[in-house]
């Protein structure tokens, strides 16, 4: 599948949830609503993925968790604040960087249009 295809219907299915849960709930709300949408559409997707860090050669589970991973494709990280900070970005960043994926997703759901808390992250 195509990138930008991928991207843009996991944009899709999180505009759908907001319209029509809207701002302020738990970020786990609306992963779980966004991993229903995808599946319906037919994204391949794990949810709360362990990210190991590999350390001398060893796979280290040091907490690190993908909110929801379309597998070898694009991770996407959900968040439910009044702004991204500098600090979320670097977060994806880091996931993009010990998963080998290129693309990843910030998704920001307290917001009052959606489109104004997405932001694509690439390496």
């Amino acid at each position: 599948m195509d990138m930008d295809y991928i991207t843009q219907k996991v944009i899709g299915c999180a505009i759908e949830v907001h319209k029509i849960l809207g701002p302020g709930l738990l970020e786990s709300s609306y992963e779980s609503c966004l991993a229903y949408e995808l599946c319906n559409i037919g994204l391949p997707i794990e949810r709360q993925t362990l990210l190991p860090i590999i350390y001398k050669g060893n796979e280290i589970y040091a907490g690190y968790r993908l909110d929801i991973l379309i597998p070898n494709k694009v991770i996407i990280e959900l968040k439910s604040v009044d702004k991204i900070q500098p600090i979320h970005t670097a977060q994806l960043i880091t996931y993009l960087k010990l998963s080998g994926i290129k693309t990843g997703l910030l998704i920001n759901f307290n917001v009052q249009k959606l489109t104004s808390g997405i932001k694509r992250v690439s390496i």
